[in-house]
């Protein structure tokens, strides 16, 4: 269960970070009209759910116990 506790708190930074860039993107689109803003924010999302799947099946388990 510690491994999937890590992967998922991992999992919740690395969205996190693919949200910072994404905003990064927004400020930067003002200059570069050509950039992918919506696919950080996608990626951001799949990790999200991944943190949120992972988080609730380590708090089923251990209620299971």
């Amino acid at each position: 269960m510690k491994a999937l506790t890590w992967i998922a708190w991992i999992s919740a930074g690395t969205g996190f970070l693919f949200v910072l860039l994404g905003l990064v993107q927004l400020a930067l689109g003002r200059i570069r009209p050509e950039t992918q803003i919506i696919n950080s924010f996608h990626a951001a999302n799949s990790f999200f759910l991944l943190t949120i799947a992972l988080f609730v099946y380590i708090y089923r388990c251990k209620c299971n116990k």
